[in-house]
């Protein structure tokens, strides 16, 4: 247990951001998934969309290192990827 008033805070502190960062990343996963599901269901348009909905999602978690740059971007190529596959 922390003994100094300022650990007392700081585990405060990150009681807060963890519980934050965990929705933050539920949210993405969420976002993700229903890209997938449009995929899964062959719907072109809607996949677009939900596409263009979760890329800014996913690049503005990475900008706040709730998950790494790296991540986001290779989910955003792989889902686009996924997107025109089904266009074409």
């Amino acid at each position: 247990m922390a003994n100094s008033a300022g650990s007392r805070k700081r585990a405060r502190q990150a009681l807060v951001r963890r519980s934050r960062n965990a929705s933050m990343r539920s949210m993405v996963r969420t976002y993700v998934k229903k890209v997938v599901a449009q995929i899964e269901g062959g719907n072109y348009d809607e996949a677009n969309k939900a596409l263009l909905t979760a890329q800014p999602v996913l690049d503005s978690m990475a900008r706040k290192g709730i998950i790494s740059k790296a991540k986001a971007g290779r989910t955003v190529s792989r889902l686009n990827a996924k997107v025109k596959a089904l266009k074409a």
